[in-house]
């Protein structure tokens, strides 16, 4: 498919707008990104990261251009979950079938290598010029130092909003009529910790897995470096008994650790040290609506969509949604106006969709992870999967092993909700859980559901 050439600019150097900078450059069109921060590839990365998670969606939309190969360099397959559960030994839960994995990648390796390839692409980018502003009906972008000094006035035919969360492009659009916008935050926010790896560069905990401790209102995750360390991430309540706000002093941090985390603690010292040394962080759900100006304007990843990162989707959404922008580009041409409208109408619902979903998986691996009830229940699910695997797809293997869409996920994986909540309501489910009668149960009511 051809294009007309066009002058475009990307605001934001991340992930999202990385990629969808190879992706508009492969059409010939000159490229442009701003970011207000300096170059990552000649900074040290900030301790304020959770390592990504790459799942099928992300693996798609990257080999679409090519690049696929040369990212699973950087990254460590994990096919399963190991949980940390105090008062029982460590033990796994595969993720998907045989040969199904998600794959572990630091956030600021990946991050630099997605600028060289779009920079190797010809893409130029422009480090620590801050957009402040963006002329909707005419694509320009205004760029300074500060908010009150001079600013520089670029013009192109498009923008496109990568700036995230709390994005600069779509603070503009916010402020046009019937612009639909909210944020939640969760009361619990995240620090990054690091477990070192061995004196030999080997990883200390199964470089294999993905690490879980569950711990109610709180936990901890460890995900595998190819260095041999471990990026980890505490998840706890800002305020209350146990809390960010309750551990003031390294003793309190000891005590924490040991207390809570007892098969790290050869490694308290470093986590204390990381826990006083690196932010806490906050966790937002952002929707709005529309994502687009006419032909001019469009927002991608998260700053149209951001989610909790409990599903460990955000990148994955944000890489399917240039995917499925460049389908439609391909079917559309050159009408950037019908380019952008159906790329809006195709991608929120499956934007609200993954977001409800990242959600529920927080109180799932935080809590439920360790509920001998939640297990049987999975354990059933599991096996009724393996002997119908046309029937019945786990909600989580329709979101990481698959590229259906986000809102098919959430509907099918309410409706097995309710038969499993009729399943584990059978007197005596603990004996006869992998019986017939629990089969044909399950069979009756797909049967009646569709």
């Amino acid at each position: 498919m051809t294009q007309t050439k066009r002058n475009i600019a990307i605001i934001g150097s991340g992930l999202v707008g990385s990629l969808l900078a190879i992706y508009l450059r492969k059409y010939g069109h000159t490229i442009t990104v701003f970011d207000r921060r300096p170059d990552i590839r000649e900074v040290e990365f900030s301790g304020r990261s959770i390592n990504l998670a790459m799942s099928n969606r992300g693996w798609k939309a990257l080999k679409e251009v090519n690049i696929d190969e040369e990212i699973r360099k950087i990254g460590i397959p994990l096919d399963k979950r190991a949980m940390h559960v105090i008062g029982k030994a460590e033990y796994y839960q595969k993720y998907g079938k045989e040969g199904e994995a998600i794959w572990s990648i630091s956030r600021g390796v990946l991050n630099k290598k997605m600028i060289d390839l779009a920079e190797n692409a010809g893409v130029e980018f422009r480090f620590e010029e801050k957009v402040w502003d963006v002329d909707l009906p005419n694509a320009q972008v205004f760029t300074g130092e500060t908010e009150k000094g001079e600013w520089k006035a670029y013009d192109f035919d498009l923008v496109f909003g990568c700036d995230g969360a709390f994005s600069r492009v779509r603070h503009k659009m916010q402020r046009r009529s019937r612009f639909d916008y909210s944020q939640d935050f969760i009361d619990v926010g995240y620090k990054e910790l690091t477990i070192p790896p061995n004196a030999d560069g080997t990883h200390k905990l199964d470089r294999n897995s993905f690490h879980i401790w569950p711990r109610g209102q709180f936990m901890f995750i460890a995900m595998p470096n190819l260095d041999g360390s471990f990026t980890c991430t505490l998840f706890m309540p800002f305020e209350g008994d146990v809390s960010f706000e309750s551990i003031k002093t390294k003793e309190d941090a000891k005590h924490f650790f040991g207390t809570y985390f007892p098969n790290v603690k050869n490694d308290i010292e470093n986590l204390m040290q990381d826990f006083f040394k690196n932010p806490t962080s906050a966790m937002v759900t952002m929707k709005c609506y529309p994502w687009t100006y006419w032909d001019k304007v469009a927002l991608v990843g998260d700053s149209a969509h951001a989610i909790v990162p409990f599903y460990g989707q955000g990148m994955n959404a944000g890489f399917e949604d240039i995917y499925v922008l460049n389908s439609i580009i391909q079917e559309q041409g050159d009408d950037w106006e019908a380019i952008f409208k159906n790329y809006q109408e195709v991608r929120k619902p499956n934007g609200d969709a993954i977001a409800e979903l990242s959600y529920r998986n927080f109180i799932e691996m935080s809590s439920k992870t360790a509920d001998p009830m939640f297990l049987l229940q999975k354990k059933i699910e599991k096996r009724f999967s393996e002997k119908y695997p046309e029937k019945w797809i786990p909600v989580y293997s329709r979101v990481t092993f698959s590229d259906r869409p986000y809102s098919e996920a959430l509907a099918i994986g309410d409706f097995q909700e309710k038969i499993m909540q009729e399943v584990m309501a059978m007197p005596k489910i603990e004996e006869k859980w992998d019986s017939i009668e629990v089969e044909n149960k399950i069979l009756k009511a797909l049967e009646m559901g569709h």
